[in-house]
């Protein structure tokens, strides 16, 4: 287990680049992608199309631990859920952005927007919401507005987007996602369901010459990396974790 499956109970770490222009729907083409990343991960045997022009490969999902990669209209996606390793995941995500260029036709002129994310879910019966206003806090300038009499949070999502260059290309955003809405409160019926933390680093438009897709990722990995170390798990993962154990 490494050092984030430890934090929550499931993660994942997704990959994203969405192009300009549409990507090949023929079948040669597509098939022969999916038969180059099959050749490095064997498992990878469940092949089948969604919605016309969606194409995925994935392994088996029994255990809880599995890589899929799908091909749609103008986006080409990779992900590993609860990877052993975060090497592991990542040279899965390289060797698609290494074989994208010359088997799918993707310049690096072709790309609109190129995202890393790392996903964390605490599974939790009860309203999220409420939870993250105790684990979190809420910013100063709004903590009254949580004291209205006769109130209760029905919907508390914090986020931030930051710019880390002068053009705004290249950005990160940390979130949080519920999954409670006004019908769980109004009938106190609770699903057991996932509350998310998202860490994700984006590079927007087409790549600076002489830059290819896969040091486009190693960059956008360590700003999450960094984020997660320096700020997430510890102002995030670990208080959410801390009130779901003490509930």
């Amino acid at each position: 287990m490494t050092k984030y499956g430890a934090l929550c109970d499931d993660y994942y770490v997704n990959m994203n680049l969405s192009t300009e222009m549409e990507l090949s729907s023929q079948r040669e083409t597509i098939l022969n992608f999916f038969e180059g990343i099959q050749k490095r991960y064997p498992e990878m045997r469940n092949f089948y199309n969604r919605d016309k022009n969606d194409f995925i490969l994935e392994e088996d999902k029994d255990g809880g631990q599995y890589r899929w990669c799908t091909i749609e209209a103008s986006r080409i996606c990779s992900g590993q859920v609860n990877p052993p390793a975060i090497e592991s995941v990542l040279d899965q995500h390289r060797l698609i952005m290494e074989l994208a260029p010359y088997m799918l036709s993707v310049s690096t002129l072709d790309c609109e927007a190129l995202d890393l994310l790392y996903g964390f879910d605490f599974t939790y019966r009860g309203n999220h919401n409420e939870l993250l206003h105790e684990a979190l806090g809420i910013a100063p300038a709004m903590e009254r507005l949580a004291d209205v009499a006769g109130s209760r949070v029905i919907n508390y999502e914090p986020s931030i987007t930051l710019a880390l260059d002068e053009e705004c290309r290249l950005q990160c955003r940390v979130s949080v996602e519920t999954r409670t809405n006004a019908y769980h409160i109004r009938t106190g019926e609770y699903p057991e369901d996932q509350v998310s933390v998202y860490v994700s680093a984006r590079r927007y438009g087409s790549l600076p010459p002489e830059t290819t897709y896969v040091e486009s990722l190693d960059r956008l990995n360590q700003i999450c990396e960094e984020l997660i170390d320096n700020y997430v798990i510890g102002q995030l993962l670990q208080p959410l974790a801390r009130t779901i154990a003490l509930k």
